[in-house]
């Protein structure tokens, strides 16, 4: 019985020691008498007990952080240069048993092929293509470590530092170009101003020309109407006179009194004045004399030169001797 109850001990002790839990970040490598046997998967695996033996392999992204070391670039200025490399094991048998040691081996090996890389640049090259030394380092290392069972995720670099005269140089070379941006900013900004300031003048010279062109252009139809109106009057008035005269059949004295008085009116305007000569006011007395026989119904009478001189005396006494009215005595 007792030797029942030791051989179950013995069974149970065995089946739990067999047992083998992987995690899920993890590969588990079965070796069975130092031999390469299999590869666990994450989970419960069974393993034979004192025959097979297992290693566990960390299968998560990880990073190496290479050491600052000098690089001499293309135009032989010595910076120095830090980066970082993540990298993933694919292959947990060849990580095993193709490299002893897969970090050292990497950090040499990245270092190595850095300063190849950086050594095909020149200064400004380095210093501004970052991207382009991290893709090319990474396809370098890929390939390198592809037997390693690793892949090379990323290669980033984290500083890379010039000598420090050549920092101070670019610093004041940085300096200068900030200044250099000021002014220049600073002389757009004053131009935009002045731009903006001459619109604004122009367009308040625009608006205030206009308003003087339309008052200039009120006051000259308000003129207009005025004389319009004056002329309209005058016209009106005329016409009066003239119904009047042809109507009521006025005398030559009035016609000549109206003939003066309008002469004074004329000569108060500014414009210049011509004045015909007035040989017609002969002819006006004469239709005027004739007119009065007409009414009377005798024969056209004989004005005597008393009324030819009267009736004529009116009319020339502004205007010259030689004009005077001659009335011929019929």
């Amino acid at each position: 019985m007792g030797g029942l109850v030791f051989l179950i001990i013995v069974v149970l002790l065995l089946g739990v020691s067999s047992l083998r839990i992987v995690r899920n970040h993890e590969r588990g490598v079965i070796e069975q008498f130092g031999k390469f046997n299999r590869i666990l998967e994450p989970g419960l695996n069974f393993v034979l007990p004192m025959v097979q033996v297992m290693r566990r392999v960390d299968v998560r992204e990880k990073v190496i952080d290479v050491p600052p070391q000098e690089v001499i670039t293309k135009d032989n200025v010595v910076v120095t240069v830090d980066a970082v490399i993540y990298f993933q094991i694919t292959d947990p048998r060849k990580v095993l048993y193709n490299i002893d040691n897969f970090g050292l081996a990497t950090q040499k090996l990245a270092q190595t092929n850095l300063r190849n890389v950086v050594g095909d640049l020149e200064l400004d090259q380095t210093l501004t293509s970052r991207e382009k030394i991290n893709n090319e380092l990474r396809l370098v290392l890929d390939q390198a470590t592809d037997d390693w069972g690793v892949r090379i995720t990323r290669v980033e670099i984290q500083k890379i530092d010039p000598p420090r005269d050549i920092t101070e140089a670019m610093s004041s070379q940085m300096k200068a170009e900030r200044e250099r941006r000021a002014r220049i900013l600073e002389a757009e900004g004053v131009k935009q101003s002045a731009i903006l300031r001459a619109e604004g003048q122009k367009q308040a010279d625009i608006l205030k020309a206009e308003g003087e062109a339309a008052a200039i252009r009120q006051r000259a139809e308000a003129e207009r109407d005025q004389k319009m109106a004056l002329a309209e009057g005058e016209a009106r008035g005329i016409e009066v006179v003239f119904n009047a005269i042809h109507e009521g059949g006025a005398s030559a004295d009035v016609l000549a009194i109206k003939y003066l008085e309008s002469l004074g009116k004329i000569a108060e305007g500014q414009a210049t004045k011509i004045f015909l000569p007035i040989e017609t006011n002969g002819v006006l007395s004469s239709m005027a004399a004739l007119g009065e026989a007409f009414r009377e119904g005798a024969a056209p009478a004989r004005l005597t030169g008393n009324e030819s001189a009267a009736s004529a005396a009116p009319l020339t006494a502004e205007a010259p001797t030689d004009n005077s009215v001659q009335v011929a005595r019929s």
